[in-house]
């Protein structure tokens, strides 16, 4: 099998973007007796299984392909300042078994690389009794150049931006290991679990850090070094300019995240730390908490329209821990995407809240490290 043919159609149908084979000739320009071949060899090869007939116009039913769930498993690694998790996923992003260990980004990026070792070997341990492990996935909290695989400073991974990641984890478990930055992994599972056929994809995550994930043809955005979508630190003219965690000053971080609301509603008086602080203060029905999210709605709703403008996204999805406030967070972003916006850049968006999911940053990274299987 020609491996660029072979490998075009399994991704096509895996990232539901083709169903039939007439779908499969339509996306990759292949003739119908070549199509016809090629399909047939990822079936021999257990890669694809027919699936339901589709309706077609007029003339009988098309055939249907799906991706074998059972030939690969994957693991999907999420690691957070504190938790990390590791999730075992087959093929059709079904979890199959999970690991959860603790962990402080902030001491040796060794350390660290050990718990994911031997998470990932407990989860080998339950893979042998169904399929073999392909790759793994590794969902970081910091911006990452994805050229070099390396953390880019200033994060909250100190120490890690000299460091491989993909080659160091890779020498250790001995599999394949693909690597993003979290938010970029959170827009690409929200988009294949619940919009997969969106083409024009954003994913806003708003916690204690504000970032974007943008998706254009079906494809993640990552810009010529990985920066694309870094939301939080556009500036605005807003005054005071506060001082933002990056050093610059009135960045959309300093005005709207986590840990910019937090510092505001100490000044007030609250016993606030983050953006779990805030959130329960919202919970608990403190005003001053509620026009704290209503201001930072706004701010973020700026750099939200001017994303719009730009990037013209069919689809915009607010996730992370603030937008867990509903629509004392979506309200003043959609208002602000109106308002700025021309009607021809607004008139098919949908904006809405992301899946209401633990597993969503793990799904990202498993989808990421199905990207990694050959055929």
């Amino acid at each position: 099998m020609r491996k660029d043919a072979g490998s075009a159609i399994y991704q096509l149908v895996r990232r539901g973007q083709a169903e039939t084979q007439r779908d499969i000739e339509a996306e990759t320009g292949l003739s119908r007796g070549t199509a016809t071949q090629r399909i047939s060899e990822l079936i021999a090869a257990g890669l694809l299984i027919e699936g339901p007939t589709r309706a077609s116009g007029g003339g009988r039913p098309a055939r249907g392909f799906l991706v074998n769930p059972h030939y690969r498993n994957v693991v999907g690694v999420d690691l957070g300042e504190s938790q990390g998790r590791a999730c075992l996923f087959d093929l059709s992003g079904a979890k199959l078994d999970q690991q959860v260990f603790a962990l402080d980004l902030r001491a040796d990026p060794g350390v660290t690389l050990d718990r994911v070792e031997d998470a990932v070997a407990m989860l080998d341990v339950s893979a042998m009794r169904s399929a073999p492990i392909a790759a793994v996935g590794l969902s970081v909290p910091a911006p990452l150049d994805v050229a070099s695989g390396r953390v880019a400073m200033p994060s909250v991974m100190y120490g890690w931006e000299n460091l491989d990641i993909r080659q160091a984890l890779g020498a250790r478990i001995g599999l394949p290991v693909a690597v993003d930055n979290d938010v970029n992994l959170l827009c690409l599972a929200e988009q294949r679990l619940n919009w997969p056929n969106c083409r024009n994809f954003a994913f806003i995550k708003i916690g204690t850090g504000i970032g974007c994930g943008i998706m254009v043809g079906g494809r993640l955005m990552r810009g010529a070094s990985g920066t694309a979508g870094d939301l939080g630190h556009i500036q605005h003219g807003l005054q005071p300019a506060p001082l933002c965690r990056c050093g610059k000053e009135g960045c959309t971080e300093a005005h709207a995240a986590g840990w910019a609301l937090a510092r505001d509603l100490r000044g007030l008086g609250f016993d606030c730390q983050d953006a779990r602080d805030v959130m329960a203060l919202w919970l608990r029905g403190e005003p001053e908490a509620l026009a704290a999210l209503n201001r930072g709605s706004r701010v973020l709703g700026k750099v939200a329209a001017d994303l719009v403008a730009m990037v013209n996204p069919q689809v915009l999805v607010i996730g992370g821990q603030l937008a867990r406030a509903g629509e004392a967070m979506l309200a003043g972003v959609r208002e602000l995407i109106y308002q700025r916006c021309l009607p021809l850049a607004t008139q098919q968006l949908v904006i809405a809240l992301a899946a209401e999911t633990d597993d969503l940053g793990v799904l990202g990274a498993a989808c990421l490290a199905m990207d990694e299987i050959e055929v």
